[in-house]
């Protein structure tokens, strides 16, 4: 079992909500929480640090305390944020989730799902809900990671999904659960978000 002192959390939130009219769903609030506190928040804490991958706003995320880190190359989707927070990640082991996870079905069991993911042994796994595999919700060996996400962006394969078979990564089944995301219009006012 990894403990949270040798875990970094990186929450992914550097995507242009392209499918949001451009909305940053980082400060998208439900009942006046910011979505990257709120996920934070039902976490929990202990890890050694948290980093979020961020290409926008990056003031807005010093000022609640949060170390911003924009992608290293530019317009590769999630593998730059991969990229990005492995680089500069400096524990053994990255446990990632998206900025865009509401968890409307399980969220008080949120908070274990690294002693799950941790249960898999080897470099690191993804996680697989009811809906199937969620490559954004992944622990790595950070090292691992590093040495795989160099070889992808080399060879100019982007795709996370490819990038952890590359690396092995075990898929974890999370059984009963539906992590689910805030990908269109429609998904905000049903789930009780805002916007500015």
């Amino acid at each position: 079992m990894r403990t949270r002192e040798a875990v970094t959390l990186g929450i992914l939130a550097g995507g242009q909500g392209t499918r949001l009219g451009g909305i940053d769903k980082a400060w998208l609030t439900l009942d006046g929480e910011p979505q990257v506190l709120r996920v934070l928040r039902r976490l929990g804490d202990g890890f050694a640090a948290t980093l979020v991958s961020a290409n926008r706003n990056l003031a807005r995320f010093a000022s609640h305390g949060l170390v911003a880190v924009p992608d290293r190359i530019a317009g590769i989707g999630p593998m730059g944020g991969l990229d990005a927070l492995a680089a500069a990640c400096s524990t053994p082991w990255l446990m990632t989730v998206p900025v865009d996870l509401p968890c409307p079905d399980g969220a008080a069991r949120l908070s274990g799902v690294l002693a799950t993911l941790a249960s898999a042994g080897g470099d690191g796994a993804v996680a697989e809900d009811d809906e199937g595999l969620q490559p954004l919700i992944a622990l790595y060996r950070r090292d691992t990671l590093r040495e795989a996400a160099e070889g992808a962006l080399v060879s100019g394969t982007y795709a996370v999904r490819a990038l952890q078979a590359a690396m092995g990564l075990a898929s974890i089944r999370f059984e009963g659960m539906r992590f689910g995301n805030l990908n269109r219009p429609e998904d905000l006012p049903v789930a009780g978000y805002r916007h500015d």
